[in-house]
């Protein structure tokens, strides 16, 4: 097949030609090229606002892409050695969900680890799969859970033969891949699909000498979010098939649940962007790994903190590792990671991605310059100086194992009984309850409710962690079964 010109950028050539022809709006959206909003019009800019149009014959229509939308699809799933690409609206949680969708129905089983984001089991409860749980090991220094051992996974398909698919998260938050290549082997070896979540691996496509892409690895579906190390704009993101999944299934399945207005904004900066990385994408992200070893040397410098790399690596549960992932644990120095992560905001007007019980993240991306870096470091070296303590009594532990007692569905739509959280030990919990980010349910529906759970949970609000997923926002209770 010939190649096509990843020059082209199709929707964001069509919106250009469409802004020429100064055509009379009687559509919506209402705000009529920004006339009859000025106000946003100022925010925003004339530029943005007269491309945030509806779907009409020149610039095609997301539900049924058959022209510039769909050539747009094409250069992107060339350009990440997909089968299939489809541009994704409602951010990388509507991939995951559609990624499971397709694979899953009612009753059926899929494995998975358990530090998934809270998309996936979502995804559990829309549509009433069964999650089988693989446990990922824990780093004990570290307080952070790793990979699937491929060991966990063959016992997990021996036990469920019956499963369906099998998910892996490529990479974890961290930066932590799991075997991949030899999990799509086992997956298939039975029958089952292989999806990955690689909403941290859009670069594993473009940049050299990186962990496997899923579709290199030979996964059936990955979803990619192309708006965090892609430069995209906050929401867009790429749903990735293999050749052995019914694409036209795919798209009746993503039909169900995303926008029947898809935002041309989004759709062309997915477009835009993925000109660029396929064009530009290995010095991009050479450029960004060079800056990550950097800032990894001095902090490391600094004494107390460990900005931890491919060091890490043991050939299983952590198979490889994210050069680009700027994860820093900071137990060492008396602090909780998101303590650190207040600190640089409230004193220093530094924003990172994520702090948690032992560690915070730097997301290091296309848009950063050594500058700030520098700046980063600086601040760490006196977070160090001003505040370190001794660590005795911190909790250490990012992961507890649950203990599933129903499915995801069962749980969320079951009669329930709310309770103060302390008295709900030994109950079922019916709601989610997270830090965000990262996403990562504490609990889900389904789980038992633990008394190391309520002390984590507990310990994790007195540290200023962002807890969301009950129906009480100030999670003073908690939903159970009755």
């Amino acid at each position: 097949m010939d190649r096509l010109n990843q020059n082209k950028a199709p929707i964001h050539e069509a919106l250009e030609r469409f802004r020429q022809m100064r055509v009379v709006p009687f559509d919506v959206p209402g705000h009529k090229r920004g006339r009859g909003n000025p106000e946003l019009t100022e925010f925003l800019g004339q530029q943005c606002v007269s491309i945030d149009v509806n779907s009409m014959k020149p610039l095609d229509n997301l539900c049924h892409p058959v022209s510039v939308i769909r050539e747009a699809e094409q250069l992107a799933a060339e350009a990440f050695g997909a089968a299939e690409a489809f541009l994704m609206v409602g951010g990388t949680t509507s991939s995951v969900q559609s990624m499971v969708l397709t694979a899953c129905k009612r009753g059926d089983k899929i494995i998975l680890p358990r530090n998934v984001h809270r998309s996936v089991i979502n995804a559990l409860i829309l549509c009433g799969a069964i999650p089988v749980y693989v446990n990922p090991e824990v780093d004990h220094r570290l307080g952070i859970s790793l990979g699937m051992k491929r060991e966990q996974v063959e016992k997990a398909i021996n036990e469920h033969p019956d499963a369906v698919a099998i998910l892996v998260n490529n990479p974890t938050y961290y930066g932590v891949c799991s075997d991949l290549k030899e999990i799509v082997k086992m997956a298939h070896a039975h029958g089952m699909l292989c999806l990955a979540d690689e909403a941290h691996g859009t670069h594993f496509y473009f940049g050299k000498d990186l962990p496997v892409s899923a579709m290199a690895a030979g996964a059936d579906m990955a979803s990619v979010s192309m708006h965090k190390s892609g430069g995209s704009l906050t929401q867009s993101s790429f749903l990735l098939a293999g050749p052995n999944v019914n694409a036209g299934y795919i798209r009746q399945i993503i039909n169900l649940t995303q926008t029947t207005s898809g935002s041309y904004l989004l759709m062309s900066s997915l477009d835009i962007s993925r000109r660029n990385l396929a064009l530009r994408g290995e010095e991009i992200f050479t450029h960004v790994r060079n800056i990550a070893e950097y800032a990894r040397a001095e902090i490391n410098a600094i004494g107390g903190y460990y900005a931890f790399s491919r060091e890490m690596i043991n050939g299983d549960s952590i198979f490889d590792f994210d050069p680009l992932k700027l994860s820093i644990h900071t137990l060492d120095i008396g602090l909780a990671g998101i303590e650190v992560y207040d600190l640089l905001r409230d004193d220093y007007d530094i924003q990172i991605e994520f702090g948690d019980i032992g560690n915070i993240l730097a997301y290091l991306s296309i848009g950063d310059r050594i500058q700030e870096v520098e700046r980063l470091v600086s601040a760490l070296a006196e977070i160090r100086r001003r505040y370190q303590r001794d660590k005795t009594g911190m909790l250490t532990q990012e992961y507890i194992p649950p203990q599933v007692i129903a499915s995801p569905q069962e749980s969320f739509y079951a009669d329930k009984v709310s309770l103060p959280i302390m008295e709900t030990e030994g109950r079922v919990c019916s709601e989610f309850v997270m830090c965000y980010p990262p996403g990562i349910p504490i609990l889900a529906p389904g789980e038992k409710i633990t008394r190391d759970i309520l002390n984590y949970i507990k310990y994790a609000k007195e540290k200023g962690c962002s807890m969301t997923g009950p129906e009480d926002p100030d999670i003073e209770y908690l939903n159970v079964l009755k």
